[in-house]
């Protein structure tokens, strides 16, 4: 009967997995494929769950960094990601004291913020520094 616990547990695991793509309750379906196939030969549920447990335990916290790795090998970054560090041009004048102020990175155009509180005028290059909510945080470039 624990048999076909563990291998409902391991088929929902699996179909969590395909769903989230997380990385994470795959590890756990491998614990609970261990448990199905000792549960196959030894009936005992607290050995089961104690495998279950170990098994998952550690794939978890010994593979999972090192798949991740080179999972992630490949991830572009994000447009927010990407465009720190990158050169803008201020369209419209930045003012921190009256809120206002527009730059284009990219061929979109964000609204921008001084990060010293210096007043920025539009045609200016700047760098940004960051990203706060859905404004750049930016810096006048300096020449050279």
């Amino acid at each position: 009967m624990n048999s076909i616990a563990w291998l409902i547990l391991l088929a929902f695991l699996i179909l969590v997995e395909m769903i989230t793509l997380g990385l994470t309750t795959i590890w756990f379906a491998g614990g609970a494929l261990v448990a199905f196939i000792v549960s196959l030969f030894y009936d005992n549920l607290l050995v089961e769950i104690i495998l279950f447990l170990v098994i998952s335990l550690v794939l978890l916290f010994f593979t999972r960094p090192i798949v991740k790795k080179y999972f992630n090998s490949t991830r572009t970054k994000t447009n927010y990601e990407a465009i720190i560090g990158k050169e803008a041009l201020v369209t419209a004048t930045i003012d921190n004291i009256t809120n206002s102020g527009w730059a284009v990175v990219n061929g979109l155009e964000w609204s921008a913020r001084s990060v010293d509180g210096e007043i920025i005028e539009k045609g200016t290059k700047v760098v940004i520094e960051s990203i706060s909510g859905v404004k750049l945080m930016v810096r006048i470039k300096k020449e050279g």
